[in-house]
């Protein structure tokens, strides 16, 4: 495993992952509609795909979709706070505590998807590299790697600011973002309050996501032994890098 010394990916807190699902979905995001749309990419590429990982598979939203068209699907998630939330949506489902980075669960899948731009957690080359690698010694002959990629530097702006409100019967929360560049990495402050009938509290998150070029996603696909494409677009409109494990079936 990757030394307790080097960075590791994010791992959200407990207020962060409990509120996590109500603001994204204010912001406009479908899960389902997402999954729907991953699940024909991987059948284009590969009929008869019925087994899926997903790599830091968060509250499980993606996850529960997916149940409904893979026969067997599992997650992996290092924050233990988002972990449970997915264990009660997904009873039965087998979810992992493991570092992306480095990790062996003995076990393949025709399908593995990482989303969410959760690969930019890592903070180098080299960890990208690995990320990748671990991933791909997962996927059977023909399998396919799905990966949803931050920003690439020439297309971060920065200091880029958003803001979103979500509100239900005796709940409100608000979610206000900064984005600059350091370097190879942008980092990122998220400040939220939430007001509830016990009172209003407010929390602050730090996120840092490094600024990999789209050649630098794609060797590590190639490397890894996956034929490789990119995808402008997608649902959140970063791209898409999509691979293929060769030795096909």
């Amino acid at each position: 495993m990757i030394a307790a010394s080097q960075s590791a990916p994010a791992v959200y807190s407990a207020a962060h992952a409990e509120i996590y699902d109500f603001i994204h979905a204010a912001r406009g995001r479908d899960w389902a509609a997402e999954a729907d749309e991953y699940a024909k990419l991987i059948r284009a590429r590969n009929p008869e795909a019925d087994s899926l990982l997903d790599v830091a598979c968060g509250t499980g939203e993606h996850l529960v979709r997916f149940g409904a068209e893979f026969g067997r699907t599992e997650g992996l998630e290092l924050s233990a706070a988002m972990r449970e939330i997915a264990r009660r949506k997904l009873p039965g489902v087998p979810l992992h505590t493991a570092d992306m980075r480095d990790f062996d669960l003995r076990t393949g899948f025709d399908a593995v998807v990482c989303l969410c731009f959760s690969l930019a957690y890592v903070r180098t080359v080299a960890e990208l590299r690995g990320t990748v690698a671990s991933m791909a010694r997962h996927l059977a002959p023909g399998g396919v790697l799905v990966v949803e990629p931050w920003w690439f530097p020439e297309r971060f702006v920065e200091g880029f600011v958003s803001a979103a409100l979500a509100q239900e019967d005796g709940r409100a929360v608000s979610r206000l973002s900064h984005t600059v560049r350091d370097g190879r990495l942008s980092r990122m402050t998220v400040r939220y309050t939430v007001a509830e009938p016990t009172g209003i509290r407010e929390f602050t998150e730090y996120e840092t996501l490094a600024l990999f070029e789209e050649r630098e996603y794609a060797a590590a696909f190639t490397d890894a032994g996956c034929a490789v494409e990119y995808l402008p677009g997608g649902p959140n409109g970063r791209g898409l890098f999509i691979g293929v494990r060769e030795g096909g079936r």
